[in-house]
């Protein structure tokens, strides 16, 4: 995802939280729930959150708030597995690790995300969905590397006319989605 307009302009806009738990939003002078900082999170919009009282920094605390409010209204994204796993990391001696890992991974899972909204579009070249297969397994090998030692030796591996068959059996099965929906 790019910079927004206001990162790119050096702009943070600066919410404030009160001790009544409300949020000010000081660029647009108005309160704000936690349902609107999550819409600017999706618009790519930059914001800290900090106390109004002490001027401590808590967008952190905020952003995992919006996350547990998600989650509890049924907008399930992380897996319980990986909710384990993620807590049992914490004391870990790898811990300090994981933040830039998981950033990391969350951005490759993001690029990939946008090629294949251009291979659709197409905007890439003959076989894209392919390559970008590769590339997914490839980091999911990894991921799966690092939180499950062991678990890529009981994986199958597919010969490279299996995935390409299996990629258009998907494909197959997108398109039918799409006619319906039109």
């Amino acid at each position: 995802m790019g910079k927004s307009k206001a990162s790119a302009e050096g702009d943070v806009i600066t919410i404030k939280k009160y001790a009544n738990r409300r949020l000010y939003d000081t660029e647009r002078s108005c309160y704000i729930t936690l349902d609107d900082l999550g819409v600017m999170v999706r618009e790519g919009r930059e914001f800290r959150v900090v106390e109004a009282k002490t001027g401590d920094d808590i967008t952190h605390n905020v952003l995992t708030q919006i996350i547990m409010e998600s989650e509890t209204r049924g907008e399930t994204l992380l897996p319980v597995n990986f909710l384990r796993q993620l807590i049992g990391m914490y004391g870990d001696n790898m811990q300090s690790m994981v933040p830039q890992y998981l950033e990391q991974s969350m951005l490759a899972f993001r690029k990939n995300q946008q090629d294949v909204r251009a291979a659709f579009d197409g905007a890439l070249g003959d076989n894209p969905l392919a390559e970008l297969t590769r590339r997914n397994l490839e980091i999911f090998q990894q991921a799966a590397g690092a939180f499950m030692p062991g678990m890529m030796a009981a994986m199958p591996t597919r010969s490279k006319e299996d995935e390409i068959a299996a990629l258009k059996r998907e494909i197959a099965v997108l398109k039918a989605e799409l006619a319906q929906k039109n």
